[in-house]
């Protein structure tokens, strides 16, 4: 198979109607690592806005049960990409993570925040590190999948485009990043789990630590009260990704067949196997009130029997 034999075949797909396809085909065969890399990062930087990080925090679940709440994202996630939405265990994941969202107290505000963390990120990534960067033609099925996302999460008013979405993340992230202490233990737990990923527990911690802090925006680095990087840093980081690239781009074939995130080695919460009906926390009440006034409109996730 040529390098390039995956994008000639998503741009035989349809954007408005076969996204699905596009963002199987990218996601697991043409961009497994950079994309999960990429999804990674983009929850990372959610923790900066303290009505979500100060949640995630007060729960117990992602700064305790670290590695279980990261699979249970990946897994659900998986599923809908897997199966596709319209399928039962598309709609079991859906039901599965609305039932979650549903019992806290989220604005519909954060909720479209996140889901442009996931629109925007990936894209800005590969068009740095990637081998090559998202044609627009797959940048439009990767927003319309993502859009039928959030309209399967009941989220309200999801821009119409990838454009649209940057200008929400941007504009978001530059009025609502601030430091505090919880949203902090949680990325620090966050950072933590990621060295102990093959092959990332074979380098030391600090030199990880460096390397994670290269790849944030001075923005994201102050509202963790996290150390700037030397320019010189920053320049190595990003060299060895551009350099990883070009590695991949002139000597590895494409893959033949899809990796999705139940085959990685780091999912490592269900060695006995999972339903996507387990999955996840059983939440009765929300740990916190972030108050309407303050920050948008609560969320409210569709009815609990279905997206």
């Amino acid at each position: 198979m040529n390098r390039f034999a995956l994008r000639d075949r998503t741009d035989q797909l349809d954007a408005q109607t076969q996204y699905e396809e596009i963002v199987r085909i990218l996601t697991t065969q043409e961009f497994p690592w950079d994309i999960n890399q990429a999804l990674s990062f983009a929850l990372f930087r959610t923790y900066a806005v303290p009505s979500i990080g100060v949640l995630l925090h007060e729960t117990g679940e992602f700064n305790q049960r670290t590695q279980k709440r990261y699979d249970d994202t990946v897994l659900i996630l998986d599923t809908i990409l897997e199966h596709g939405m319209a399928s039962q265990p598309g709609r079991s994941a859906f039901r599965r993570m609305n039932q979650m969202h549903g019992a806290y107290d989220i604005s519909n505000d954060d909720m479209r925040y996140v889901l442009s963390t996931f629109v925007v990120t990936p894209v800005r990534w590969l068009a740095d590190f990637g081998w090559r960067p998202f044609t627009p033609h797959e940048v439009t099925a990767w927003t319309n999948y993502y859009r039928a996302v959030g309209r399967h999460m009941g989220i309200q008013d999801v821009p119409e485009t990838f454009d649209a979405f940057v200008t929400l993340m941007d504009g978001y992230e530059s009025t609502h990043f601030a430091f505090d202490e919880r949203s902090k233990a949680v990325a620090d737990a966050t950072l933590d789990l990621l060295a102990t990923f093959p092959p990332n527990h074979l380098a030391p911690k600090a030199l990880l630590d460096l390397f994670a802090r290269s790849l944030m925006e001075p923005a994201l680095l102050d509202a963790f009260r996290y150390s700037h990087p030397s320019a010189l840093s920053r320049a190595v980081s990003r060299l060895a990704l551009k350099a990883r690239g070009k590695f991949v781009r002139y000597v590895l074939a494409p893959r033949s067949e899809p990796l999705f995130g139940r085959d990685r080695t780091y999912i490592r919460s269900y060695p006995n196997g999972y339903t996507v009906e387990q999955l996840g926390t059983f939440p009765k009440t929300c740990p916190v009130s972030h108050g309407a006034a303050a920050n948008g409109s609560p969320h409210r996730a569709p009815p609990r029997d279905g997206p």
